[in-house]
């Protein structure tokens, strides 16, 4: 039946809804747009009051159980605790929002406002201002804006509820628990999970998980918090932890894998650490372990009963299933810092290989009796996406594939891990005999050991799996299921190997939605795939065109995580992504079907028993491992089964081994074939070998030894295309590299009007650079031009003033204006005007108070840089230009000397300066031929037109050497040249005579005479020759020379040059922090104007809401005095009706009229009793009072019937006299309770008009302190602009004052000239030189009064060592061997007797020990007869013994047997007693309760007869 239908203000829908336990009252939150909580009269279909809130949806909402006026309201980002406000029928609401915590539970600091009420100091970073005032901001934003760097992120409520005492438990989706005091709105901390360092014992007390706080419930027991499939229990007060009460095991699974052992029992784990045992048949849970961790990945041992867990923190896990009601954890390891992703076993049982996102592999050891030993460990090539193996029982050889992303490739989701990287790993399993041998000292295995090849996918593969010579895979970007050939690979990788690429051989379509993942049958015939769209197919390796699909799992879930096949290949098992569920699916297979069916069941059978003799071997030596000690051990890790989520699902499918005959298939290549192909390979490789060594005339070609033509074309082709797709690609890449250096050159060269380069020095690492610029826009010259236009008005109107104010005055002299000069520099505060930067418009320092002068001097203070910038460049270009010239100089002297050095016959380097890059910057935009380090590509054009021209060059210079007589001629006579030069002296020599080859003897006179004109000619052109050396010689250093001190000279215009360029940046920074300084004072000022928009916006807000709380006050002080009227008068009627009882009876005689006056005075107690009554329950909230007073009107007059009874009327009285007394005391009774009514509905408006004044007065207060603030700072803006800040030059000094912060504060420091301190300083160092000199001699007279004890010391330790010598020599006792030493004068007689008597000794000695070991011997022989005889009586007695334990253990279960019933029957008649005891115990509680109520009844009924009853409220 409807009741009501309620009719508010929302617009579209309510959110949510909460009733009050104490009222007929409903509040009701409706969302966007309106977001409004309102509040109902669910009786009468009225709203109470409705309140506008913050544009969240609420998630939570209760009232309070004692007080309906309290209602909470909580979403994800906040906390408000609503109160209501009554004044008779009219209803206000108030919010009180709660400050919450930061998520590490600290208490957010709010910002502390700085006043602006002057204190008459300014600071020297001006007024301080509010973040929101620097951020600019202002308005109601200013409220809420935190900065970034003070930003927490708080906590996030998630649910809420009131305890007895009106006080709020607030949980957190973080793992808090919160108290809140409503009326100070103050929160603590009464639970974190950060308090709980590790998990907790067997006790049930442990770390809450992050969400726990779902929902919350109060009991006298404690706070009751649900989340996360588990219920807990803290007791605020008496402890800190949490106590888990319930875990229903929910929760996603990480993977789900079917025992090798028991095809009917799977093992799953869950992320939480949930390792569960499973029934397929029956869905059940067997058993399970909580592993304490959250876990990543699951695989089950072939060769023996456990499983491996891998977990986030890097440690492997493996847990015993050999009891499967009791599983347990029997050892751990740590091997990566990071999540371990992949577990995977070799089909032999011999590994255990993981995967993880860092690059290491490692290989342990999968036999329980080798304790899980580590191996050793290889490094990938990238982050492991996916890891396979496949077992060759015939080489004994495991191949691992693992699936790796090296990551250059950016993933757009980061979740979806994705690889095109196939590393096959291979492994002799004979090879591997222990950790010792097979691997180096780091740990990493040999590559002898671990041979691996790389292959790489044209697209990014989300899984795969090795089958034989194949790979599976499913390609996420293509949507399809892949099938690779692996070619043969000889040789090992390393860590430079190129991967070879590798294309898929088949490809069909994929899941719609992925990725997916995929999974080979043990058999290797049949693929399970699985993917986010919840789908498990299932095809045929041969084929994978046709296929049979399941809906496992729902894809708005995220679909399937994870496959596995039982070891017959008829079971599949699958896990959700995020349902929770595992879903068990049968294969029913067609009568064609059958017999792939039985070859898989076969195979699965032929495995099991091939690992029969490793199992016996394993699973004991499985069992013997202790147990590892965890932490916390689940309390509900139970043996016993209750019902799982396992659905199993039996599905009737078509013959997944059809084939389609229109469609070729490769036979799948069996081990034998596979042997039978290496084989092969390896011949053809031998004779590629022996072909390369024979000659070439015997060579066959290598395409000969091609076995197949075709896919070596395809692979051409494929190459070809690859060729051509990386050429587009490094031609696109180079069209980039282009588009930026022509970006770069036009913004950082072509741009610039004055390009940077530098000068260096000849002789020193001096480099001076100049200063690049930009060409300034025509924005910037117009607003110079407009700045200079208003100055030059300004100053013509100060001239005009100043000559109309002033008398002409006579000049000063000379040295005052040179003093002004100086002082103006001072004042000035910066040295441009001497280089070149002077500016006639520029302010004064003391003139800048408004924010357009301020604004005006810095665009003249960039211009007066960028002149003195400009005036430097000027300089540098002159110098630039003289460094060109003095290399040309310098050429041309070396060029000078050249000649003269080859005239000499000297060989020297000589010094060629020359201009750097720096000093030719444009150089860097020109590539020349000998950059280039590559060959150049040439096209076929390009390479016949440069054999052309080297062709006619070849032919030009084969022309030029062709026979010229004229040359031929001018050589034979004269050299080649037509006349001597004076260079040529040195080349020249005196012919010598002819006759000068016969002897001396037989010159004649003649020839003699010649001889010496010859020796008179040699000796002249001797002389001349050396006159001509020493000319060159002497010409040569003057070159040198010149040279030298020209180049000397360019460094000391270069260094002047430096100084100069050091003064200008010194210019140039004073300008800078002019413009610094006067940039922030604009800054301050515009932070001040938004504080003082921001003070008026909450003045004229804060007037706003007074003005509307004066009316509002006005009206309910109308209502207050009107209803006071009202409560006089009630009470004025009353009265008279009391007085008027004498004159109503007064027909009555006295003594009569004075009982009835007593019996009109006495009233019930049915009001007092209900109330005791009600407040026994701390959870029944006490009424409004005008609602009380409203019930308890009718509860009077119901009572007032027993007392208006003829029993209670006194004797001799006329019955129409007391129905008219009973009238009359009616009457009075109603006008009490209407008074006591109107009283409290009184006092009720009279609270609600005290808060509404105090509001007004808080209004008030509030206007009044932000008129305060805003002149305050209106006065500090007026001081702040006329209190500038100037720049002043000084002469350089040194600051003595200790500096702490960034800007010292000198205010109680004094300026004195240096050379006080220098004086000081100087008389400090005399006289701390001559205290030194005088702790030296100090220091030496110690050292000799020190080595003056030394000698005394030593001395007298030499005496006492005297005299213990004499001692001995005197206290030396003579014994007879030494007297017959020193009486002996022949020693060598007395060696030699010792000799002999030492000889006679040892033949003796050797005698005895002969004659002992015959004893030996023959007590041995005795002994060993009597072992042989102990043994066959041990023999005897351990039959005995056998037949003795049999009996005992027989004798020992009877005992037991009999013992256990004795037990049963204790334990009954216990439990019996007990039960008896409880029973009496519940009854004699029973009695003294009922006692204790009618003693309480009694007390209450004394109380009432010694205490009067008040006549009316006061």
């Amino acid at each position: 039946m409807l009741f009501h239908i309620f009719t508010g203000a929302a617009k579209l829908a309510y959110t949510v809804l909460a009733l009050s336990d104490t009222g007929p009252y409903l509040a009701c939150c409706s969302s966007l747009p309106d977001y409004t909580i309102t509040v109902w009269n669910w009786e009468s279909g009225a709203q109470i009051c409705c309140h506008p809130q913050a544009e969240e949806d609420i998630t939570a909402l209760a009232f309070s159980p004692v007080n309906w006026q309290q209602i909470c309201a909580a979403n994800l980002k906040s906390l408000t605790v609503w109160n209501i406000e009554r004044s008779k029928d009219f209803h206000m609401m108030k919010p009180s929002v709660i400050d919450l915590p930061a998520t590490d539970g600290s208490i957010v600091e709010q910002e502390a406002i700085p006043s602006h009420i002057p204190t008459g100091k300014l600071t020297y970073h001006g007024p301080q201002m509010p973040t929101s005032a620097i951020a600019g901001l202002s308005g109601d934003r200013t409220d809420t804006f935190v900065p970034q760097k003070r930003m927490k992120q708080r906590l996030c409520p998630s649910a809420i509820c009131w305890s007895a005492s009106s006080q709020l438990y607030v949980g957190c989706r973080e793992g808090f628990l919160l108290l809140v005091n409503p009326e100070t709105l103050l929160v603590s901390v009464l639970y974190t999970s950060h308090d709980e360092g590790v998990p907790s014992d067997g006790s049930g007390a442990l770390a809450m998980q992050e969400g726990s706080f779902q929902s919350l419930a109060l009991h006298n027991n404690g706070v009751f918090a649900t989340g996360t499939g588990r219920i807990y229990r803290h007791k605020p007060g008496l402890t800190d932890k949490v106590v888990k009460v319930l875990d229903v095991l929910c929760g996603d699974f990480v993977a789900a894998a079917p025992l090798y052992t028991d095809s009917n029992i799977c093992v799953s784990v869950r992320e939480s650490g949930e390792l569960q045992l499973w029934s397929l048949d029956a869905g059940l849970c067997i058993a399970s372990i909580s592993l304490q961790t959250n876990v990543t990945s699951l695989v089950c041992c072939p060769v023996a009963q456990y499983v491996a867990v891998g977990t986030v923190t890097g440690h492997v896990l493996f847990v015993d299933l050999t009891r499967k009601e009791q599983p347990r954890l029997v050892h751990r390891v740590h091997l990566y810092h990071v999540p371990v992703d992949h577990l995977v076993f070799d089909q032999g049982g011999h590994f255990l290989i993981t995967g993880a996102s860092d690059h290491h592999i490692f290989v342990l050891n999968a036999r329980p009796s080798k304790a899980f030993e580590i191996i050793g460990y290889t490094e990938g090539m990238g982050a492991t996406v996916s890891l396979s193996t496949q077992y060759q029982q015939e080489r004994k050889q495991v191949k691992i594939l693992v699936l790796s992303d090296n990551g250059k490739e950016e993933r757009k989701e980061k979740e979806q891990k994705e690889g095109n990287i196939l590393l096959l790993f291979s492994v002799s399993v004979q090879e591997i005999t222990g950790p010792v041998n097979c691997v180096d000292p780091r740990g990493c295995l040999r590559k002898d050991v671990l041979h691996s090849c790389a292959y790489e996918t044209p697209h990014r593969l989300s899984s795969c799996v090795l089958g034989t010579k194949k790979v599976f895979a499913y390609c996420q970007q293509k949507k399809a299921l892949q099938r690779f050939q692996l070619p043969e690979i000889a040789g090992k990788r390393s860590n430079t190997q190129e991967a070879v690429p590798l294309s898929p051989e088949k490809e069909v379509e994929g899941h719609p939605l992925g990725p997916a993942s995929v999974h080979l049958s043990p058999h290797q015939n049949w693929l399970a795939s699985i993917g986010r769209d919840g789908l498990l197919r299932i095809c045929d390796i041969s084929t994978m065109e046709r296929y049979v699909q399941m809906q496992c799992h729902s894809c708005w879930l995220g679909g399937a995580r994870s496959v596995f096949f039982t070891p017959d290949s008829q079971t599949l098992i699958t896990t959700g992504l995020q349902d929770g569920s595992l879903v068990c699916t049968r294969l029913r297979l067609k009568m064609g079907g059958s017999g792939k069916a039985n070859t898989a069941t076969q195979y699965g059978l032929s495995m099991l028993a091939s690992f029969e003799a490793i199992m016996a071997s394993e699973n004991p030596a499985l069992s013997g491992m202790a147990d590892w000690e965890l932490q916390a051990q689940s309390p509900l890790a139970s043996v016993l089964p209750h019902t799982g989520e396992v659905s199993e699902t039996d599905q009737v499918i078509a013959d997944i081994n059809d084939k389609d005959e229109s469609n070729t298939s490769l036979p799948s290549v069996t081990p034998s074939n596979a042997t039978w192909l290496d084989d092969k390979l390896d011949a053809i490789q031998v004779m590629m070998r022996e072909n390369e060594s024979l000659l070439d005339m015997e060579k066959l070609e290598q395409q000969e030894f091609n076995l197949d033509v075709e896919e070596q074309k395809k692979l051409q082709a494929e190459g070809e295309q690859e060729v051509t797709r990386v050429r587009g690609e490094i031609e696109l890449e180079n069209l980039a590299k282009c588009y930026l250096s022509e970006v770069l050159k036009k913004e950082c060269w072509d741009c610039m009007q004055v390009k940077e380069k530098a000068i260096k020095a000849f002789h020193s690492e001096y480099e001076v650079k100049n200063y690049p610029m930009k060409e300034r826009t025509v924005m910037e010259l117009e607003e110079l031009h407009r700045v200079e236009t208003i100055r030059e008005n300004e100053q013509d109107d100060s001239n005009k003033e100043g000559f109309d104010s002033k008398a002409p005055v006579e000049t000063e002299e000379e040295e005052e204006e040179k003093g002004h000069e100086s002082e103006s520099l001072t004042l000035a505060g910066s040295l441009s005007s001497q280089f070149g930067g002077s500016n006639p418009y520029l302010y004064s320092q003391f003139d800048l108070h408004t924010r357009e002068q301020k604004t005006s001097q810095i665009t003249l203070l960039q211009d007066v840089i960028h002149k003195v910038k400009t005036t430097f460049n000027t300089e540098f270009e002159a110098v630039y230009k003289q460094k060109e010239q003095e290399i040309s100089r310098v050429r041309d002297k070396n060029r000078r000397i050249t000649e003269i050095m080859a005239e000499l016959g000297l060989q020297e380097n000589l010094w060629e300066p020359t201009l750097t890059d720096n000093e030719r910057p444009e150089k860097a935009l020109i590539v020349s031929e000998s950059e280039i380090k590559v060959e150049k590509y040439l096209t076929p054009e390009q390479r016949q037109r440069e054999e052309e021209q080297r062709k006619e060059e070849e032919q030009r210079r084969l022309a030029a050497k062709g026979d010229n007589i004229r040359e031929r001629a001018l050589d034979n006579m004269m050299g080649g040249v037509l006349e001597l030069k004076k260079e040529d002296i040195l080349r020249t020599e005196v012919p010598q005579p002819e006759f000068m080859t016969k002897p001396e003897l037989q010159w004649t006179d003649e020839e003699r005479r010649s001889f010496k004109e010859y020796e008179k000619k040699a000796k002249e052109l001797k002389e001349e020759q050396e006159k001509y050396r020493k000319t060159l010689e002497a010409e040569m250093k003057k070159l040198q020379t010149s040279i030298r001190d020209a180049t000397q000279a360019f460094d000391e215009t270069l260094s002047k040059l430096f100084e100069k360029k050091v003064k200008s940046e010194m210019v140039i920074y004073q300008e800078e922090l002019k413009m610094a300084n006067l940039t922030y004072s604009l800054l301050i000022e515009e932070e001040i104007l938004n504080r003082e928009k921001d003070l008026n916006y909450k003045l004229e807000s804060t007037r706003a809401l007074k003005n509307k709380i004066e009316e509002a006050l006005i009206n309910h002080r109308d209502n207050v005095e009107a209803f006071r009227e009202t409560y006089d008068n009630a009470v004025a009627e009353d009265k008279l009706l009391d007085k008027g009882f004498r004159k109503e009876f007064s027909d009555v005689p006295g003594h009569v009229v004075d009982q009835l006056y007593k019996l009109y005075k006495r009233r019930p107690r049915v009001q007092r009793m209900r109330t005791q009554t009600d407040s026994t329950s701390p959870f029944k909230e006490r009424p409004m009072s005008s609602r009380a007073a409203a019930e308890g009107l009718s509860q009077m007059m119901k009572a007032m019937e027993e007392l208006d009874a003829t029993e209670n009327m006194p004797e001799d009285l006329d019955p129409a006299v007391w129905e008219r007394f009973c009238l009359a005391r009616r009457a009075k009774v109603e006008s009490e309770q209407q008074v006591k009514i109107k009283a409290l509905i009184l006092a009720e408006m009279q609270a609600f008009l005290q808060k509404r004044t105090d509001e007004d007065e808080n209004a008030r207060m509030e206007i009044k302190n932000l008129t305060d603030e805003l002149n305050g700072l209106r006065e500090q803006k007026t001081r702040f602009c006329s209190d500038i800040m100037v720049q002043i030059l000084i002469k350089q000094g040194q600051v003595e004052v200790e500096t702490g912060d960034f800007v010292a504060d000198y205010s109680d420091s004094q300026l004195i000239h240096r050379s006080v301190v220098e004086d000081l300083n100087s008389t400090i160092r005399v006289l701390g030189e001559q205290k030194i000199a005088s702790m030296i001699k100090c220091k030496d007279f110690r050292k000799g009064i020190i080595q003056q004890e030394w000698e005394h010391e030593r001395m007298r330790m030499q005496m006492e060592d005297l005299n213990n010598k004499a001692r001995d020599i005197q206290m030396l006792h003579v014994s007879q061997e030494l007297q017959e030493y020193l009486s002996e004068t022949d020693h060598d007689n007395r060696m030699s007797k010792q000799v002999s008597a030492l000889e006679k000794t040892i033949t003796l000695q050797e005698k005895t020990q002969r004659k002992k070991i015959e004893n030996c011997k023959k007590l041995m022989k005795h002994l060993n007869r009597q072992t042989a005889l102990k043994k066959e009586k041990i023999a005897a007695l351990d039959l005995q013994l056998a037949n003795m334990e049999v009996t005992v253990a027989e004798r020992r279960n009877i005992y037991e047997a009999i013992a256990m019933e004795e037990n049963q029957k204790s334990e009954v008649d216990e439990r019996y007693q007990d039960i008896l005891q409880k029973k009496k115990l519940v009854e004699l509680a029973k009695a003294q309760a009922e006692e204790v109520t009618v003693l309480r009844v009694e007390v209450e009924r004394m109380r009432m007869k010694t205490f009067p009853l008040l006549a009316q409220l006061k």
